[in-house]
């Protein structure tokens, strides 16, 4: 009687360290992606709008831009 709940209790404590160790383990990653234009070439006002979401391409024109 007393060697079965030793064995039960054991085999409970090596269920919650297996379940902890997996959780434990678990890992996410993070991909950043490069918007930059390849080799050096300017992007189109378009596209870059639609890289960073906004609604209007006026801002990345180059006849748009103030001067300061």
């Amino acid at each position: 009687m007393q060697t079965s709940k030793i064995t039960r209790i054991a085999v409970v404590v090596l269920v919650l360290l297996f379940l902890v160790l997996s959780v434990i383990s678990c890992s996410t990653h993070t991909h950043v992606h490069n918007h930059s234009a390849p080799s050096g070439k300017k992007i189109p006002p378009g596209q870059a709008k639609k890289m960073n979401g906004d609604k209007s391409a006026k801002a990345y024109a180059p006849g748009q831009q103030k001067k300061r």
